[in-house]
């Protein structure tokens, strides 16, 4: 327990006085206090207005009255404020103690919210046509990161990875090597992916408009691929396992891992949605329409003005819906598990097996990635179709939540960013489009933010070992890249700066990652490690305590971030605590005075920080440099 320890005393011993006036069942709130009304206030009063016929000001003027004859042991005083508000002040000799102790805890910020419950994560699943571009790293960042909270936050999570390898967009570029002459190997010095979707992948879709034949070739592929047997099929993998291994190692250095990835083609091959089609029409949920443009189709009805959605054409082809169905269920564990697996054939950094599932036999064992809950990480533009299949599994499941949608909006850059990246929007964000060759791979931009942190830090430690400038330059390129991605609403559209983003002041990675290396060199300089045999009730300034509160306030944050699956909340808690620790360092001499004891005092403090900072970038995938 952090600062909610404080919080957790008040509401207690406020249930304890509405229950000696016998009132029950009032949702009151006690939150950590705007400045100017305590440490902590709480909105009692006002919700007992009614109840009591007063006042919310007088009735906070009793409460406060009743609650000084209460024990409590981390509140030092408790006072009515005009407004009617309630406010708490804190004895921070003792909550500064249990706060700064538990901050050197591994387990700190740990919230048991998911009760070690299974929960599916499902982000990234871009077409293996193309490299990944700059609208890309939303989703697979903000999925990233939300897997991380939910981690902290007790769950037990599966992340997975679905690779649409049977598409419109694969069929595409298996024309352009199959019809139009293009080599297999790229170009020198050009990955595969690169290759695929800058050259294969757009000018294939040009040749569409000037060769009216290439229509026929390309359905003539869509469906050979849904047959696993045929030889382009067998085309598709390679190709698309080339494309998919190169998308991989982006996400790997960005700090991306999964534990399973998830093919289309197997999902149509399977079976399940046969499976599924007789659950939909045995439970009512679609029906055979018999007249109207319609007719002869399986459909699902709109909702108010909403159109019927078609998941069964008259010819008794399944539509694209059909693919998404039968997965959502799979993914929630509602249909008997077809797959086997296998590993990957390449390892992920660190310790976290990838394994596939594969319609073969494999001599590895059987996984299981399904989850009591699945959220799926995809862009606003697919709202409707997630609409559909969210209400289809809160039917199937008899929970409203069991299957949740978190969209975002796109991604664009900026004027400046995008004539460096070498477009041309005359003055406009530029908008990301595959099809027309109109976007930025996040390879190119990860490069650049590195080359411009390697001359920035190469001006600033020319003493700096060459291999200490690169790890720290792709710390900061990783962690500016992912910053920025998360730090916005996700109903808000991103204008990516690059020049922006590496600033090292502003709401930016840099900036908090600075902080953190600043701490880490008081640390240093005192040349001893932190001890926990302090005397905290020697930090009493303004800007200490406003440190301790904000590091007290981790776990509620985690929690918050969680319950809500808002990533923004960690990142703003980051820059929050970032912005704090400054003005303590501003304002307060850590080393070199006569205080001996408010230096040990202070020295833990910075460490506090400094661990709670890390633990906190942590969550968002980004590591803190102890030099910058």
């Amino acid at each position: 327990m952090t600062f909610k320890s404080i919080i957790d005393e008040i509401e207690n011993n406020l249930h304890k006085i509405l229950d000696a006036l016998t009132v029950s069942e009032i949702p009151f709130s006690v939150e950590p206090a705007k400045p100017g009304f305590g440490d902590v206030s709480s909105n009692v009063s006002f919700l007992l207005a009614k109840h009591m016929k007063k006042s919310p000001q007088e009735i906070s003027i009793t409460l406060s009255e009743k609650y000084s004859q209460l024990n409590h042991t981390l509140v030092s005083k408790v006072e009515s404020h005009p407004s009617g508000y309630l406010n708490f002040f804190a004895d921070w000799e003792k909550l500064s103690q249990l706060v700064l102790s538990e901050s050197n805890l591994e387990e700190f910020g740990f919230v048991d919210l998911g009760k070690n419950s299974s929960i599916v994560v499902e982000h990234t699943s871009v077409n293996p046509n193309k490299a990944l571009h700059i609208g890309h790293i939303r989703n697979i960042v903000v999925g990233d990161v939300i897997s991380r909270i939910l981690q902290k936050a007790n769950y037990k999570v599966n992340v997975l990875n679905y690779v649409d390898d049977s598409g419109l967009q694969v069929a595409d570029i298996l024309v352009g090597f199959r019809h139009l002459g293009f080599s297999q190997e790229p170009p020198e010095g050009k990955k595969f992916d690169h290759y695929c979707g800058d050259d294969v992948y757009v000018k294939t879709t040009e040749k569409y408009e000037q060769d009216s034949s290439l229509e026929e070739i390309r359905k003539n592929v869509l469906k050979e691929l849904e047959d696993g047997g045929s030889e382009t099929a067998q085309f598709a993998d390679k190709i698309t396992g080339l494309v998919l291994e190169n998308q991989l190692e982006t996400c790997w250095n960005l700090g991306v891992t999964y534990d399973c990835l998830n093919y289309e083609s197997q999902i149509i091959r399977s079976g399940l949605w046969s499976k599924i089609f007789e659950k939909l029409k045995e439970m009512k949920l679609v029906e055979f329409e018999n007249e109207g443009k319609n007719s002869g189709c399986w459909v699902i009805r709109g909702e108010g003005k909403e159109e019927d959605k078609v998941i069964v054409r008259s010819n008794g082809t399944a539509t694209y819906i059909a693919k998404d169905i039968p997965y959502a269920a799979w993914k929630l564990g509602l249909l008997e598990d077809p797959f086997n697996y296998k590993k990957y054939q390449k390892s992920q950094p660190g310790s976290r097996i990838l394994w596939q599932t594969t319609l073969d036999a494999s001599d590895d064992p059987k996984q299981n990635f399904s989850g009591d809950k699945v959220i799926t990480v995809i862009d606003s533009r697919q709202a409707r179709l997630q609409k559909i299949i969210t209400t289809l599994m809160a039917k199937f499941k008899s929970a409203s939540d069991a299957y949740v949608h978190m969209g975002y909006e796109s991604v664009t850059l900026s004027p400046e960013t995008a004539r460096t990246l070498g477009l041309d929007t005359e003055g406009k964000q530029a908008q990301m489009s595959g099809r027309k060759g109109l976007y930025v791979n996040a390879d190119s931009v990860y490069d650049l933010l590195k080359k411009k942190t390697i001359e920035e830090t190469s001006k600033r430690h020319p003493e700096m070992h060459e291999s200490d400038i690169q790890s720290i330059a792709h710390q900061i390129s990783v962690g500016t890249l992912r910053y920025e991605m998360i730090k916005q609403d996700l109903d808000k559209i991103i204008a990516f700066d690059l020049t922006k983003s590496l600033s090292l002041e502003g709401d930016t990675a840099p900036y908090i990652q600075y902080t953190h290396a600043r701490a880490a060199r008081i640390i240093e300089k005192s040349g001893k490690g932190p001890s926990i045999d302090v005397d905290f009730s020697l930090l009493q300034d303004t800007n200490e305590l406003n440190l301790v509160r904000l590091i007290g306030l981790f776990d509620i944050q985690v929690r918050d971030a969680a319950k809500n699956l808002s990533p923004k909340v960690i990142a703003r808690y980051s820059h929050d605590l970032a912005v704090a620790f400054n003005s303590f360092y501003e304002h307060v001499k850590v080393l070199d005075i006569d205080d001996k004891n408010l230096e040990k005092s202070r020295l833990f403090l910075v460490n506090s920080f400094k661990l709670t900072i890390e633990r906190s970038l942590a969550l968002l995938g980004i590591t803190a440099p102890d030099k910058m």
